[in-house]
């Protein structure tokens, strides 16, 4: 479900009284009476209504097979032609325990254990009832249009100790043409995986033998990101931003002082002992960037300080979790701290905003929006300067005419913060830049400045992140462009493909000539049919193909293809050299948008 998120496409039945999530809450429970009417014996979990669609939990002993997903399909169809009541029911908490025990439904009974009402609510559909807050269509015939998607493993309440339930994801729609369109992305999405791109293009592997979610750049892949780092530099440069290295290791006294051991222990690797101390491999760059700031006593004068790294981390995530470079253990953040006074907030957040939309729009993306998050209950720092971070960040939003929901409550225990999603070709939304304020760091370590009366004032500082970490920015770019990257970005800009042996000599010239020109290039001087060589590259969505044949060599000119395009005509080399030099320069996204015959 992953690979469609974000995926919205409503058509004027969006906007019937029946609310969609209504739609899909009420499919699960359908299918749920299904799986009950086919596996008698079967254990129910939860069920709710996701983002795009609804799961359900069971356990039946084994796991579903695809040829059960028809069946369950087939069986919800009946269920719907019946067009049951869903009822509504509410009794005591205890009532329901001794209920769902004489059903044998132990996960049931353990939820309810759980809940501290005195009154619970239930929902019935025929011979099926379950717990529920609801609500629900009035009957199963108002479900019209749904599809049972595929097929997952989930352990029960997210615990790994737990037993390991099998989930089955479906989705609903007011609308026939809905549901065509969610589906046609679903497929869209799937051609798109980066995981599949990227083993297909030789971007990058992770190798089982080395340890799951570590990821191993090859060389197209190291390429990319190559010049994706090359890029943030110059920007960096140009903002003020000094860069920085810090260790992968430190001693385990440092976390303790951050409040990482005690916070983010689970996400942290066990110490390693080393002489007398225990070391960790770290999870954050934030700590080294603090020691140095506090190398020297700074003056109020030399803030704000903006220190840059492109730091690696390493973070346990759970087996389950752990998705290509969307979700990987080890990773480069593309991090920042800057050290400021109070009064330099309001323009230190502004030009973060105005920066980190700088950069995601030069890769391609202009649809942003953004969530603020604002003081717990619980927190540290000075009220004061929670708010004044808080309307930095609102005013920043704004200014920048960048939409932003509000979670009120839902910032963290050290500062508010606002991060920034970007909306992809297919219109699905990722998680992308953050700018946190960060009022417990310097606390903890006691990161101060001398203020222009002598006094020492605590510095304020800044957390941000532009494209998050390089390798999930990358599995999002991967999909964003189906693997055929604007020309600025693709590893290898140019094949140069000979159609005889005789005019090989003068293509090796010529993709000489274009190497001593800047450009990526790479030859084919196979004994392959020129038609087969365009459709191997084609399907290696090179950007731009050169093509050398008796002719060119007699009128001094090349023969020019583009990936998704075709023939775009002959030229003098320099004319094309000219040609692919502005569109660099430029850093436009791609030309043209045809589907080639190799993607067909």
């Amino acid at each position: 479900m992953d690979s469609v998120r974000g995926f919205i496409k409503m058509s004027d039945s969006s906007q019937n009284k029946i609310d969609i999530a209504t739609i899909r809450h009420s499919c699960s429970h359908v299918m749920a009476q299904a799986v009950k009417h086919l596996f008698p014996e079967a254990k129910f979990g939860i069920g709710p209504a996701i983002e795009n669609g609804f799961y359900y939990d069971f356990d039946i002993g084994r796991p579903f097979e695809p040829d059960d997903l028809n069946n369950i399909s087939e069986e919800m169809q009946k269920i719907i032609r019946s067009d049951s009541r869903f009822v509504k029911t509410e009794e005591s908490r205890e009532q329901a325990i001794e209920r769902f025990k004489e059903l044998k439904q132990q996960y049931k009974v353990e939820l309810l254990e759980d809940i501290p009402d005195k009154k619970v609510t239930l929902y019935q559909n025929g011979d099926f009832i379950d717990l529920c807050r609801g609500p629900h269509v009035s009957s199963t015939g108002k479900i019209k249009h749904f599809k049972l998607l595929s097929i997952a493993g989930a352990y029960w309440r997210g615990d790994e100790n737990r037993p390991m339930l099998q989930r089955i994801y479906g989705t609903a729609f007011l609308s026939e043409q809905e549901l065509k369109d969610y589906l046609q992305a679903v497929e869209e999405a799937k051609k798109r995986d980066h995981r599949v791109l990227g083993r297909a293009l030789g971007l990058y592997s992770i190798q089982e033998s080395a340890g799951p979610g570590l990821v191993f750049w090859h060389p197209h892949g190291a390429t990319i990101r190559r010049i994706i780092e090359d890029y943030l530099w110059t920007e960096l440069s140009k903002a003020g931003y000094q860069p920085v290295y810090t260790p992968h290791v430190a001693r385990l006294d440092l976390w303790k002082t951050s409040g990482h051991w005690d916070f983010y222990r689970e996400y942290m690797y066990s110490p390693i002992k080393v002489e007398e101390s225990e070391y960790l491999l770290k999870p954050m760059n934030c700590p080294g960037h603090v020691l140095i700031y506090k190398s020297l006593l700074r003056s109020y004068r030399e803030l704000p300080i903006r220190f840059a790294e492109l730091g690696t981390v390493y973070r346990y995530e759970r087996p389950g979790v752990l998705h290509g470079l969307l979700r990987a253990r080890g990773f480069t953040q593309d991090d920042a701290h800057i050290f400021c006074r109070p009064d330099q907030i309001d323009e230190e957040i502004y030009n973060l905003v105005e920066f980190a939309l700088k950069i995601l729009r030069t890769f391609g993306f202009s649809e942003f929006s953004a969530y603020l998050s604002t003081r717990p209950d619980k927190f540290v720092g000075n009220p004061g300067h929670w708010e004044k971070a808080t309307s930095a960040l609102r005013k920043a939003a704004e200014r920048a005419n960048l939409k932003y929901d509000v979670d009120e409550g839902g910032g963290v225990f050290y500062g508010p913060k606002l991060d920034i999603k970007i909306k992809d070709s297919l219109g699905r939304a990722w998680q992308c830049s953050t700018i946190q304020v960060d009022f417990n760091l310097p606390e903890r370590f006691g990161v101060m400045y001398i203020d222009k009366d002598g006094s020492r004032q605590q510095a304020i500082m800044v957390h941000r992140a532009l494209l998050g970490s390089l390798e999930r920015f990358f599995g999002v770019l991967i999909e964003h462009y189906a693997g055929a990257f604007p020309l600025w970005l693709a590893p290898v800009q140019i094949r140069v493909m000979n159609i005889t042996d005789t005019v090989a000599a003068k293509t090796e010239e010529i993709a000489t000539s274009l190497r001593n020109s800047g450009f990526r290039v790479d030859m084919d001087l196979g004994n392959l049919l020129i038609r087969k060589k365009i459709f191997n590259a084609e399907t290696e969505k090179i950007p731009c193909m050169i093509v050398i044949g008796k002719k060119e060599v007699e009128n001094g000119t090349v023969s020019v293809r583009r990936h998704g395009v075709g023939d775009v005509g002959v030229m003098p080399l320099g004319q094309l050299v000219s040609q692919l030099n502005s569109e660099i320069e430029k850093r436009e996204v791609a030309t043209g948008q045809k589907t080639s015959a190799a993607e067909k």
